[in-house]
C-alpha cells in the first residue's frame, strides 16, 4: 500500500491499493476513486463487536457504518480530502498503544484498525464540557490517519506535566495521557470570559497533537456574512444587484457550512 499526500491548506490523501489491501473510513469520507476500487459500507469493522460496539462507534462520532475499500485484481487508487482547512496526520497504532482524537477526526485506516467511543470519568464533564468530552479512541493494528483543523502544535508531556487547554483545540493525545475537565477558576472568568465554563487539563507522560482551528469558532467568524432569512433581508446593503449578489454569497456558504457541520447537528 502506498500513500501521497496533496496539497497544504486544504490536503487530499491519496491511498494506492494493491490486491489484498483493504482501507476504511467513515461515511462520507469518501472524495475519488479509480474504477478498479470496490466499496462495501458495513456496520461490523472498525472492531466493532455487537451492537453495542456499533452504537459506541456511533456516539463517538465515527457512524453505525463504515466504508471498506478494495481493488479487484489491478492497483487501484482511492482518495480523503480534508473537510476543513487544517492538516492530516499519520499514526501507527500497535497494539497496547492507544490515540484519542476528537470527533470526526478519524479520516481512514488500513485493516487491523479499531474505532470506539471514550469517555470523561465525570458525569457533570460530560454534560457540560462540550466537543472535548466525548473523543474517539482508536486502537489496534494498522496505519490510521487523522484530520485536525488549523495549523497542528504538538507537545510532549514529561509525567505529572499539566497542559490546560480550551477542549476545542483538543486534537488527538497518547492514552498514557490523562484527560480530566474542570471549572476555569474565578466568577468573572466564568460569566464574563467570553471562553466557556470549562478547561481540559491534560497530565502527562505522552504526546499531545492540538488544533488551532475549532469548528464553532469557524462558524462565528463566518456567521457575520451568511444571508439571514426573514425581516433582515440581505446582509449586504446597496442596489438590489449587490443584495442579490450577497444573498446567492450567503447562499453558498451556507450550504459549504451545512456540509461541514452537518454531522454534528
Amino acid at each position: 500500500m502506498k500513500t501521497r499526500m496533496v496539497g497544504t491548506t486544504l490536503p487530499v490523501l491519496e491511498v494506492g491499493l494493491e490486491q489484498g489491501d483493504r482501507i476504511i473510513s467513515e461515511p462520507g469520507r469518501f472524495s475519488w476513486m479509480t474504477r478498479n476500487i470496490t466499496l462495501q459500507t458495513s456496520a461490523r469493522t472498525a472492531g466493532a463487536k455487537g451492537f453495542l460496539g456499533v452504537v459506541g462507534r456511533a456516539l463517538s462520532g465515527g457512524g453505525l457504518f463504515m466504508n471498506e475499500y478494495t481493488t479487484s485484481g489491478s492497483p487501484g487508487m482511492v482518495a480523503f480530502a480534508a473537510h476543513v482547512p487544517g492538516s492530516i496526520v499519520e499514526v501507527q497504532v500497535n497494539p497496547g498503544h492507544t490515540y484519542f482524537i476528537h470527533r470526526h477526526g478519524f479520516l481512514c485506516g488500513t485493516e487491523g484498525v479499531e474505532l470506539s467511543v471514550g469517555f470523561q470519568r465525570s458525569l457533570g464533564a460530560g454534560i457540560f464540557g462540550g466537543d472535548g468530552f466525548i473523543l474517539e479512541k482508536l486502537t489496534g493494528n494498522a496505519r490510521a490517519w487523522v484530520e485536525l483543523g488549523g495549523e497542528i502544535v504538538t507537545y510532549t508531556l514529561a509525567p505529572g506535566e499539566t497542559l490546560q487547554v480550551h477542549p476545542g483545540h483538543i486534537g488527538m493525545f497518547e492514552g498514557t495521557v490523562n484527560f480530566e475537565i474542570s471549572l476555569l477558576p474565578g466568577l468573572k472568568n466564568k460569566l464574563f470570559g467570553g471562553d466557556g465554563l470549562f478547561v481540559a487539563n491534560l497530565t502527562g507522560p505522552g504526546q499531545v497533537w492540538l488544533q488551532t482551528l475549532t469548528m464553532p469558532n469557524l462558524a462565528h467568524a463566518l456567521e457575520p456574512y451568511l444571508a439571514r432569512e426573514g425581516g433582515g433581508g440581505s446582509v449586504l446593503t446597496g442596489d438590489s444587484s449587490s443584495s442579490i449578489g450577497g444573498a446567492i454569497a450567503g447562499g453558498v456558504i451556507g450550504s459549504v457550512l451545512g456540509g461541514l457541520f452537518g454531522k454534528d447537528d
